[in-house]
């Protein structure tokens, strides 16, 4: 069976990409996990300053930002799904991916900028210390994923089907997936959870 009949049947259990992707996205949750619990001990033990700061987060941007993440991974799942059955509409849909995520790249300069010219800088409280550290280290996972999606578009005949390595496909797919589900976490944590705290 060759490797595009294994895609269109796939196994049951079967755990997309490599092993080794899925040692560097556990190791990279619970680094991302530290962080957050590193977050959440500031937030109790200097709760009036943090949440100052924090009402300046525009949480519509924040929104905007979720919404593109999340239409990205759609996208980039229905790519897998094309390339699984032969479609050409795969790289149109790593292509939409990778639109989306340029614009989720967009608003987040637009944020920063924001914040920056109102003299809220990394240096500036506890709160935007964690913000831009936070947000920055996620925006480089963004930057990688471009990365890979355009590569992953390339590997596309003239005709958008998926002629790669499948496993490749899926590995990259769950690496994307991955840069939402820390975005998602991120916009609670650092927009949303003032709701939650007691005053």
């Amino acid at each position: 069976m060759n490797e595009a009949e294994e895609a269109a049947t796939p196994h049951h259990g079967h755990i997309p990409g490599e092993p080794g992707l899925w040692v560097l996205i556990f190791g990279d949750l619970l680094v991302f996990g530290v962080l957050f619990v590193t977050y959440a001990h500031s937030f109790v033990a200097e709760a009036d300053a943090m949440r100052l700061s924090q009402e300046k987060l525009g949480r519509g941007l924040g929104l905007a930002n979720t919404i593109l993440l999340l239409t990205s991974s759609w996208a980039i799942a229905h790519a897998v799904n094309a390339a699984r059955h032969g479609s050409t509409k795969a790289r149109q849909l790593i292509l939409g991916a990778i639109a989306l995520g340029v614009a989720f790249v967009g608003v987040k300069i637009v944020e920063w900028g924001g914040h920056i010219s109102h003299g809220d800088t990394l240096n500036s409280s506890s709160f935007f210390t964690f913000y831009f550290m936070y947000t920055g280290i996620h925006l480089l996972h963004v930057l990688i994923g471009l990365g890979v999606l355009t590569w992953l578009a390339s590997q596309c005949d003239r005709s958008g089907a998926w002629t790669g390595s499948f496993a490749v496909l899926e590995g990259s797919a769950v690496f994307w997936h991955l840069v939402d589900l820390l975005w998602v976490m991120l916009f609670a944590l650092l927009y949303l959870l003032r709701h939650g705290a007691s005053t």
